[in-house]
């Protein structure tokens, strides 16, 4: 975790009084979407030279055609889930002119060859795969998936004959389903890849899923009561410095025990945290510092505590 920014609705932005009771700056007064939102910021920790793979998001934001096109202009790959009605073409679509029945002015645009369809129904004849992408406490992790090279319509909007405007088809990506009771759909920009990369990247994010819930649960993020600007990005920030420290806590502990084979799990976050609290909350030790005997309970009291 290394970025947070705050999302303001339009309540906020279009009410300045409340921005500045807040102590918003000023330069994130202006209505701003969550996509444009983290664009912003990728290009701020692209700046501070952060080093990462892949752009991993949900279909909240991969709905938006902006955001996925600006992280392609940024050379970035990414992956993003989407809704299972986003249209799409098939790879091979083409561009024509439009064949007009009546004499007329003749159209000024191209028109593809063939209507873009929702995700859902693209992969409705595709061949699904049983995919294993890592294993888990209980054992290989896997799923039916299914991925088909497509056209993502994006482009500007255009009359087709009687079917009304549709979106132009843009860049090729990956179309990826997986089979769940509720049914989840992705778009992925890489080129050449298999589909076991392409569901091993899709399921890494969660672990970003996992870093946010216990930030909250573990750590407090959504425990602010604040109501300042300035006063809830410190508070996060807080967060993340602890998130760190216990996250490298845990790899290092996680590290010793690999190179011990003991076939134990890795630790997991709350454990540490709650490690860690013992040990600070942990009584001093009821020796007496001097001579080392065992201390009875008023001894010890007497000895090792302040008045």
């Amino acid at each position: 975790m290394v970025a947070l920014r705050l999302f303001l609705p339009d309540s906020w932005t279009s009410d300045a009084s409340r921005l500045k009771r807040a102590r918003v700056p000023v330069e994130h007064r202006t209505p701003r979407s969550k996509p444009e939102i983290a664009l912003a910021e990728i290009d701020r920790a692209m700046a501070a030279n952060v080093r990462f793979g892949c752009v991993l998001a949900d279909a909240g934001y991969g709905l938006s055609a902006p955001f996925r096109q600006g992280l392609t202009e940024r050379g970035l790959a990414w992956a993003v889930g989407i809704p299972r009605h986003l249209k799409v073409y098939p790879v091979d679509v083409k561009l024509i002119w439009p064949i007009t029945k009546v004499r007329r002015k003749p159209r000024k645009h191209h028109v593809p060859d063939i209507l873009s369809i929702a995700a859902e129904q693209m992969l409705a004849s595709a061949k699904w795969k049983t995919v294993s992408w890592r294993s888990g406490t209980k054992g290989r992790l896997k799923a039916q998936f299914a991925a088909l090279r497509v056209r993502t319509a994006d482009g500007p909007p255009q009359r087709i004959w009687d079917k009304g405007q549709q979106h132009l088809p843009r860049d090729e990506a990956w179309l990826i389903g997986e089979q769940r009771a509720s049914g989840e759909y992705y778009l992925a920009n890489p080129a050449e890849t298999d589909l076991r990369t392409l569901a091993a990247t899709i399921k890494a994010r969660w672990i970003c899923e996992q870093a946010h819930q216990q930030l909250k649960e573990e750590l407090g993020l959504d425990h602010f009561e604040g109501r300042s600007w300035q006063g809830l990005h410190r508070h996060a920030l807080m967060t993340m410095i602890a998130y760190a420290f216990l996250q490298h806590r845990r790899l290092a502990y996680a590290g010793r025990k690999k190179k011990e084979s003991t076939g134990r799990p890795q630790p997991t976050m709350p454990a540490v945290r709650h490690a860690i609290v013992d040990l600070i909350l942990r009584p001093p030790s009821q020796q007496c510092p001097y001579c080392r005997k065992q201390l009875l309970e008023k001894q010890w009291r007497k000895h090792i505590l302040p008045k």
